[in-house]
């Protein structure tokens, strides 16, 4: 029996719980089936997917209030957060994990929590009680050598446990595999010279019960903190990229060669002869998607989106694949990037180069001037794109730059039909209730020798639409198709805001006059029960917000159409996108919310998108009329889920560290701010032309005694009755650069940006008079 399938079987039966001889009996099984079954059970509690209680009870996660599984996240102070994996009834957000309740876990771990107390508003408290998975094989860190031994501080300060390196440890051996991304390698013979550098050590003993310190060795010397390209070592480390291919997996993809052959073409419909071409970023060198528009006869625009056939060349279960399979996706940082695939694949014969042959995987779609999908149609082709285009090339030349409409004079009505049905797809999207907030993004700028020097907003033209468009069609048919003739896909889903998050969103907007139009929030009490210290027995109910909200996507929509050109577009549009949750992939398609797609998945980049690579397996399956047999669907969607979350968070970080390293050169320049949220120890402003944020603290603001008032979210002053609210404007001054936990600390300059005093009603005047 496999995990999913025993999940679904207790999620059906009452409370989401039953014990080892129920299952038994009610799954019927005999002999080593019995033993099977109680070796699964155990593999599932160490992992979480199950909780194990007393009298041999399994319940899963969110369908009990006494334990939770989730991961931990630490704050630098001690004190901690477990975010439940699912649901728990009753309680509302993470879990409170006081400074001596962690026990021996560190940040990152996944844990078992018991619920000790649960507060007024859900707010629960705990302790853990089981690590279920440790989340740092290794540790990133500056490297000490002092006379009593030598140990590793780790760089993520939220890691409290430093970690001691034995005798003989200390230099990792001659000859490894360093694959650099951003520095070059180093070599140290003397232990003292490593003091202060940056090194990777891996754990050899975690920490024990009451013990605050690991054992490891050094594994890698990265070099010193502010070394060139260290930052993108650190970062890679930090958060366990794998960045090294396997020597299996460098040799498979040097073995491909670099022509097709006529068995690679066997059985492929030939589109050698169109003026395919390909748009993307001045400085991509992976070309997966390629296309072509024709207008019919009968006044319908005929569309071909031509994506490099990865799978063709990464088989199932293959060294290429099982690396592609545990890094998940490319990750991009902002000068350099760990790619899914070796380069001799991802650049070179997966590439859709100009002028060269190279395999497709097609969507042929036939729109109407509505937008709609007439006729599709899928297949294996091969393709020569005619050329290689950009963003920027193509929005000039549509602009009507001579020289460019001169230079791809035969293509010019192409691109200026790939124009007008990007607008009409666009249309029709907008029509149904997609989303589109066109939040500016950060564009970091670098010289010649990779220094930052400065910070602009990305750029987005229509050329950008156009690709979005296409790539929107293709992936939205393709999940159609899958999902109508396959029994099992694998999905891109993006569910609904939870109410709580939509409830803070509207109270914010409601002081701007703005609502989402939200018909009513419906609750729930749960009776919960908390014993004194003199052991009585406290009943009392929670209120929680019940997730059945009827929201639409539309809903947000048309408040972005609302919001258009105001003064408070930025920080409501910024708003909204945090009210919604992060999308991710599923083998159960539940629709995707921002794009107001009943089925959606990822088909167009499988050069940098393991999920997109099974995804051309599902459909290829389809066209050979054989069973997919793709893998575990579920273990596949959850892997890529979580390698998406984690490069986006290195990316992130990443960019932001180079920001904050930037701004250290602007100390005690002024800017121009907006406030994007506001707490109990100041308030958190974005500078308006380097979208840059920091830290403006409470005790710092001038001339009054400051409070946060939790309820409105509001700084105010206790004299004056001056206040900060989230979406003011005002100027600011940077005043410290705090390198280790890389922030921004900025004051208020004033009188410019004095804080408005809250207007006076008619009956506040009538009682003053």
């Amino acid at each position: 029996m496999r995990e999913t399938e025993l999940l679904s079987h207790i999620a059906r039966l009452p409370h989401g719980r039953a014990s080892y001889r129920q299952l038994v009996r009610e799954l019927g099984l005999r002999g080593e089936a019995r033993g099977e079954l109680e070796a699964l059970l155990q593999r599932m509690v160490k992992k979480g997917s199950l909780i194990e209680l007393g009298g041999g009870q399994y319940v899963l996660p969110g369908h009990t209030q006494q334990f939770a599984t989730g991961r931990l996240s630490m704050h630098r102070d001690g004190y901690g957060f477990v975010s439940p994996a699912a649901a728990v009834p009753g309680v509302a957000g993470d879990i409170f994990i006081p400074p001596e309740a962690y026990a021996h876990a560190m940040h990152g771990d996944t844990v078992l929590a018991r619920i000790t107390r649960v507060a007024s508003g859900g707010r629960a408290e705990g302790e853990v009680i089981r690590i279920l998975g440790r989340a740092h094989p290794t540790v990133t860190g500056e490297f000490r050598a002092g006379r009593r031994g030598c140990f590793v501080v780790p760089f993520e300060s939220r890691i409290h446990q430093w970690i001691v390196i034995p005798e003989g440890l200390e230099i990792p051996g001659r000859g490894s595999n360093l694959d650099r991304i951003g520095a070059p390698a180093l070599q140290v013979s003397d232990v003292r010279d490593m003091d202060g550098m940056i090194v990777e050590a891996e754990i050899l003993e975690y920490p024990g019960e009451g013990e605050d310190t690991a054992v490891g060795r050094v594994i890698e010397v990265l070099g010193r903190p502010d070394d060139f390209g260290v930052d993108v070592e650190i970062i890679i480390r930090k958060h366990h990229l794998r960045h090294r291919f396997p020597p299996e997996a460098l040799a498979q993809a040097q073995a491909v060669p670099l022509t097709l052959t006529k068995a690679d073409l066997a059985g492929r419909r030939d589109f050698r002869g169109l003026d395919i071409v390909t748009i993307d970023g001045e400085t991509a060198r992976d070309f997966d998607d390629a296309v072509w528009v024709d207008r019919l006869h009968n006044g319908c625009f005929l569309l071909h989106v031509h994506i490099a056939d990865v799978s063709h060349y990464v088989l199932p279960g293959s060294p290429l694949d099982q690396e592609a399979f545990l890094r998940g996706t490319s990750v991009y940082f902002p000068d350099r990037a760990v790619p899914m695939l070796p380069l001799e694949l991802s650049t070179e014969i997966c590439s859709l180069k100009p002028g060269v042959d190279r395999l497709c995987l097609s969507a042929i779609l036939e729109i109407d001037r509505q937008g709609d999908v007439l006729r599709q149609e899928f297949c294996r082709s091969v393709i020569r794109s005619v050329e290689r285009m950009t963003y920027t090339g193509v929005h000039l030349l549509l602009e009507g730059d001579p020289g460019l409409r001169q230079r791809y004079a035969p293509l010019v009505p192409r691109f200026e039909l790939m124009r007008e049905l990007a607008i009409i797809l666009n249309r029709r999207r907008m029509k149904r209730g997609a989303i589109d907030f066109d939040l500016p993004e950060p564009l970091l700028v670098f010289d010649e020798q990779g220094l930052m020097t400065g910070i602009e907003r990305t750029p987005r033209n229509i050329a950008h639409r156009i690709i979005e468009e296409f790539m929107l069609a293709a992936n939205e048919a393709v999940s159609r198709h899958l999902e109508e003739h396959l029994p099992e896909s694998l999905f891109r889903v993006h569910e609904p805001p939870d109410a709580q998050k939509v409830l803070d969103f509207e109270q914010i907007a409601s002081r701007f006059g703005y609502t989402l139009g939200v018909p009513a929030f419906p609750a729930q009490r749960f009776p919960v029960v908390t014993r004194t210290s003199d052991g009585r027995k406290l009943r009392r109910d929670i209120v929680r917000l019940q997730d059945n909200l009827k929201i639409t996507s539309r809903m947000y929509q048309k408040l972005v159409e609302k919001l258009e050109g105001k003064p408070e577009e930025r920080i409501l549009n910024y708003l909204m996108l945090r009210s919604l949750k992060q999308a991710r992939y599923s083998e159960k398609n539940v629709g995707h919310f921002a794009l107001a797609a009943a089925s959606y998945t990822h088909f167009t980049s499988p050069i940098r998108r393991y999920p997109d690579l099974i995804v051309h397996r599902l459909l290829s399956a389809w066209l050979d009329g054989r069973e997919p047999g793709a893998g575990d669907l579920h273990e596949i969607a959850e892997q890529c889920s979580e390698t998406e979350r984690r490069a986006a968070d290195a990316e992130r970080e990443l960019i932001e560290w180079k920001k904050v390293k930037f701004m250290t050169g602007r100390i005690g320049d002024e800017f121009g701010a907006l406030i994007i949220s506001t707490t109990k120890f100041g308030f958190f402003v974005e500078l308006e032309e380097l979208f840059v944020e920091g830290l403006v603290p409470i005790d710092i603001l001038p001339g009054d005694r400051w409070n946060y008032q939790e309820n409105t979210r509001k700084i105010v002053a206790e004299r004056s009755r001056r206040e900060y609210r989230i979406g003011d404007r005002l100027r600011v001054r940077l005043d410290r650069v705090d390198g280790v936990e890389r922030r921004l600390y900025f004051s208020v300059v004033e009188p410019e940006s004095a804080p408005r005093k809250p207007a006076k009603t008619p009956a506040a005047r009538r009682r003053r008079g």
